[in-house]
């Protein structure tokens, strides 16, 4: 199903290289709040940001696609060094057809990274990449990502109920 996870993983923190290297992924398009931050902030995790450079000396590429305005993506990726598209209307594919520009791979070599379904998996699902869903970083505190959250919950229960775990 296009929005059951196909991976579920405890954090960003962890999907190693290796995993990576199996799967062929050489370039991951990464979500902002919730996956690499909290919502809203600017501060990086330090676990988050040892994984960046994990990936970064694997040689994985990295981007951020946000939905987010330019005015909250900008700084927050300028301050860890990556590329963006703000405003990247997932789960259309725009903003992922965007980064896979910047990349110059192929779509078979890219994935996308982060914690909503109807999102983030989604767009996954529509621009046929890999969808790598991490678990929220913390507590939401909007009523309509929570109220998303609950929508998410059969479709979480379906993939352990086929034999998924967290990685």
């Amino acid at each position: 199903m296009i929005i059951t996870p196909e991976y579920l993983f405890s954090s960003a923190a962890a999907i190693t290289p290796e995993f990576l290297r199996q799967k062929g992924i050489t370039a991951l398009v990464l979500d902002v709040d919730n996956t690499l931050t909290g919502h809203g902030s600017q501060q990086l995790p330090e676990s988050i940001r040892n994984w960046l450079g994990q990936m970064r000396a694997a040689g994985i590429q990295l981007a951020i696609a946000s939905n987010n305005s330019e005015e909250r993506v900008r700084p927050f990726a300028e301050a860890i060094g990556l590329d963006y598209v703000a405003m990247s209307c997932k789960p259309l594919t725009f903003g992922l057809a965007r980064a896979r520009k910047k990349f110059g791979v192929p779509k078979e070599q890219m994935a996308i990274v982060g914690d909503q379904l109807f999102t983030d998996r989604l767009a996954g699902s529509f621009y046929r990449i890999p969808a790598l869903v991490v678990r929220p970083m913390y507590e939401d505190t909007h009523k309509g990502i929570r109220f998303k959250r609950r929508l998410e919950q059969p479709f979480l229960k379906r993939y352990y109920k086929k034999g998924g775990t967290l990685l």
